[in-house]
């Protein structure tokens, strides 16, 4: 299938929509190895932190949202959590079912964040992973979060950050353009392919836009754990 092109392509929520579900669907199969590479090594420890703090246990339910190939949800699942994973990506969950260890009780289901197809109250746990930030429209994918929590249910979000202070913004952006172009042109012939993540940054609010959302969706203790001096982020807030 034909992406595509990037220009343009993010300055609407429809544009968007297309864009990202086509490129996700084109980069699977390497999506942990740039993971990895672009978070300098340390995704799996964030991953870890986020996933240590979730309070996750026997007997609770916990939604992993644009799971990709079940890092979270595998983690979550260790901790005797009842997991579902869901990506809007087919080819992610058939990765993530491949990868799955031995005896993984995590279920799948492909599906949109924006429309989540679950009951009010379905979860206690709400966990993602760069996900917020690539949906097409950020409120309603929040509003749903909230709908499907049980009141007091946590949501916790892993995310690439939007530096606030213009200086670093722009070296940070600079270095992921660069980096991205050239990781796009080797892994697929064309440097558009990630180049996609800083431009899907500049228009993101960032963590503390974020937590702002969250607060008026009726989110309450919506807090920022800064990473990577501030070039990452995890969001936490707990439902009222």
């Amino acid at each position: 299938m034909a992406r595509p092109s990037l220009t343009g392509s993010l300055s609407s929520a429809e544009g968007k929509r297309q864009y990202v579900r086509t490129l996700f669907a084109t980069i699977a199969d390497r999506y942990d190895l740039i993971t990895r590479f672009l978070s300098y090594g340390r995704d799996r420890a964030w991953k870890a932190r986020l996933v240590a703090m979730s309070g996750a246990g026997p007997g609770v339910r916990a939604l992993d949202l644009a799971c990709g190939t079940g890092d979270i949800a595998f983690a979550l699942a260790v901790r005797g959590a009842r997991v579902v994973g869901l990506d809007i990506t087919l080819r992610m969950l058939q990765l993530a079912d491949a990868k799955a260890p031995a005896g993984s009780t995590v279920g799948y289901l492909a599906g949109d964040m924006m429309a989540l197809p679950f009951a009010a109250g379905s979860f206690d746990l709400v966990t993602t992973g760069y996900g917020i930030r690539n949906v097409p429209r950020i409120e309603p994918a929040i509003d749903e979060i909230h709908r499907v929590l049980r009141p007091g249910g946590l949501l916790l979000s892993l995310d690439f950050n939007r530096p606030g202070n213009a200086l670093m913004r722009g070296i940070y952006l600079t270095y992921l353009t660069l980096v991205g172009s050239a990781l796009g042109w080797v892994l697929h012939r064309d440097p558009d392919t990630y180049r996609y993540i800083p431009e899907s940054i500049k228009r993101y609010p960032g963590a503390a836009g974020v937590a702002a959302m969250l607060e008026r969706a009726g989110f309450t203790d919506s807090r920022v754990i800064s990473l990577l001096g501030g070039l990452m982020a995890i969001n936490v807030a707990r439902k009222r």
